[in-house]
């Protein structure tokens, strides 16, 4: 079933990096439609609290801002609806997506997907998410000054977050599931912090609850090297990789890196022409939510450079 309706643009997703796209687009008349298949404003509208966006010094509740984005963008005229992606087809002056099972077609494509933090899937991970559970230390770090942590994972980005912690912390206990395995580089920056007492490395060392009493973490339990431990902490950081929502793209022809977030040049433009990718999907992003805003801006004003271009042709 197709929808015969071209639009001027389909932006996949519906966080802050498609809104604040969207925002452009609009203002200046361009048709644009958002396909969001969970909640408008994405992971941020899940935080509990951002204190790092611009123009907020007092901090902002993530559902608040998302909803601030969604209102602004919708006052320009975008249209933000509900649907699953399960695919994309690139038929030259026209894009081809598929909305549960109906293709939408249009002239560009944004894809504002972002990525999921990869979880441990332990009791408490869930329950706990932005209220003492984190995966982004510069998001939530400065809520822990003069507090314990745990830190989870053993990777590149585990170790850089551990010790960029270290500023707010008194001390955290980095839980390594079996070896370190991140760059020599890291593991020699890591020495410094161990040395001074900042941070103690607990190898064979697997996570099994998070707990929590009267609302608050309190501490972790865990099996290290085959004997039950409990670590005291007042939250947890878990750094174990991202997962890019990228699987609706297989056999699209869109080029990826080899995490699998999607490769663009410095206009937000991938490979194929016509085809945009912003925020947390893309390669090389740096999970924030005021980059991906401005990676979004951008891309709007490439979409409309290239629909102008397209007009002229």
């Amino acid at each position: 079933m197709t929808d015969e309706k071209i639009r001027d643009v389909i932006m996949i997703g519906a966080g802050p990096s498609a809104l604040a796209a969207a925002v452009y687009t609009t203002r200046e008349d361009i048709d644009t439609v958002l396909y969001e298949k969970g909640a408008i404003g994405g992971l941020a509208a899940i935080t509990d609290m951002v204190d790092n966006y611009p123009g907020f010094p007092d901090g902002i509740e993530g559902m608040t801002l998302a909803a601030q984005l969604e209102k602004q963008a919708e006052r320009f005229g975008a249209h933000i609806e509900f649907g699953e992606i399960s695919a994309i087809r690139d038929e030259g002056d026209i894009k081809v997506v598929t909305v549960d099972g109906v293709e939408q077609k249009a002239k560009t494509v944004l894809i504002a997907t972002g990525s999921d933090w990869k979880k441990i899937g332990v009791p408490g991970e869930a329950e706990y998410y932005g209220r003492g559970v984190h995966y982004c230390a510069t998001c939530d770090g400065a809520f822990y000054r003069d507090k314990r942590l745990v830190v989870i994972g053993g990777g590149n980005s585990a170790l850089q977050e551990a010790i960029f912690l270290t500023r707010f912390t008194t001390h955290i206990d980095l839980l390594v599931r079996s070896t370190i395995k991140a760059s020599e580089v890291l593991q020699h920056d890591l020495d410094r912090y161990v040395e001074q007492g900042k941070i103690t490395v607990h190898l064979d060392t697997n996570t099994d609850e998070i707990v929590a009493t009267d609302g608050k973490i309190t501490s972790v339990k865990a099996t290290k090297a085959g004997v039950p431990t409990v670590f005291e902490t007042d939250g947890v950081f878990v750094f174990v990789g991202l997962k890019p929502n990228t699987q609706f793209i297989a056999g699209s022809g869109i080029e990826l890196d080899e995490l699998g977030l999607i490769k663009t040049d410095s206009r937000m433009q991938t490979n194929v022409p016509g085809i945009f990718a912003s925020g947390d999907v893309r390669s090389g992003a740096t999970t924030q939510i005021a980059s991906a805003v401005g990676e979004g801006a951008t891309a709007a004003l490439s979409i409309r450079e290239y629909l102008d271009e397209q007009s002229r042709a």
